[in-house]
């Protein structure tokens, strides 16, 4: 076991285990009392064949949650990484069973679903995480909730970690664990999740993630959607002529922007207007972008609307169209 003394919080412990006793690596970095209780356990967990280092950094300041996980990783020895946030509950059985899909798929990462605390916490964002289908793990990497598999249920092997890592030590505000998954996927990484609720996940409000912003989130997934999607387009369509859609087409480079064959949409407002004028660029004439009816537009499209908010009302225009999630749209909010 592995305790670093450093100035980041308790949202930067994770587990770094080998499938072989003793148990190596649960590291966690801490700026209360925690560590004076953690000593005193010291001999009971080495006395059950736990090894326990202590470690730490001379900062005066915080070193994030990056480094924080990339010191655990370093002083640790085992074969395989298994990630637990320091408030978060693991289920016994969770090790085996990622390591046996692990197993199966060497170059991914493993999650697994989990069950949130308090219950009625975050109803869209569980749903989302417990209930995508395999393959729209991969296809729903674009959207605001982050990576497909949550970051304290990852499983992956060191090795895989090693070709795809470190994570970014930027500090608070960095979103380091999407910015892995970004280069895990980049580099041809799978993404695999265990059906069984092996993780209590709990919710609090002054958790790390808050402190990133929701600009930097944006910007990243703008420019990972443009660097893996849209080249795939010679055009496509933006699902949302209101206010997100013409966000994302603004945040787009001239090239992007140029692929845009029309917004579509659903109020007869926008539709009737017949077009949105991008009164910001720098173009001459400036670029005015059709609105349609989403039944008159033409894939491929990229969906700007949230999912789960409707009462079912755009998910059911979606599949009256019959189309391919990953070829023939992509989602974004």
């Amino acid at each position: 076991m592995t305790l670093n003394r450093g100035w980041t919080n308790a949202w930067g412990r994770f587990c770094s285990r080998t499938l072989k006793a003793p148990w190596s690596s649960p590291f966690l970095m801490m700026p209360d009392k925690s560590m004076t209780i953690i000593e005193k356990w010291k001999k009971k967990l080495e006395d059950s064949g736990i090894l326990v280092v202590i470690g730490g950094h001379d900062s005066p300041s915080p070193r994030g949650v990056g480094y924080s996980k990339n010191q655990a990783v370093a002083q640790s020895s085992g074969s395989y990484l298994c990630f637990l946030d320091a408030d978060d509950v693991m289920m016994p059985q969770r090790v085996r069973l990622q390591h046996e899909a692990a197993l199966r798929h060497p170059e991914s990462i493993i999650g697994c679903q989990v069950t949130r605390e308090p219950p009625n916490s975050t109803e869209r964002y569980m749903r989302w995480i417990n209930q995508l289908a395999p393959d729209q793990l991969l296809t729903q990497v674009f959207t605001s909730n982050g990576p497909t598999v949550i970051m304290p249920t990852w499983f992956c092997s060191r090795a895989w970690f090693a070709h795809v890592g470190p994570f970014d030590e930027g500090g608070r505000g960095v979103p380091e664990d999407l910015l892995f998954f970004y280069e895990h996927l980049r580099k041809g990484g799978g993404v695999v999740r265990v059906d069984q609720s092996l993780l209590l996940y709990r919710y609090h409000p002054g958790a790390a993630t808050h402190s990133v912003l929701e600009t930097t989130i944006w910007a990243h997934r703008v420019r990972f959607l443009e660097e893996q999607a849209l080249p795939h387009w010679a055009t496509f369509t933006i699902w949302n002529a209101g206010r997100q859609g013409r966000r994302l087409y603004r945040s787009l480079t001239a090239g992007s922007q140029r692929k845009v064959a029309a917004f579509c949409d659903v109020d007869e407002n926008k539709i009737r207007k017949g077009f949105y004028c991008y009164e910001d660029s720098q173009e001459r004439p400036k670029p005015r972008i059709p609105v349609l009816h989403f039944r008159a537009a033409r894939p491929p499209f990229v969906i700007c609307v949230k999912l789960d908010l409707t009462g079912g009302v755009f998910e059911d225009n979606l599949r009256s169209l019959n189309l391919q999630e990953g070829r023939d749209f992509l989602h974004f909010s």
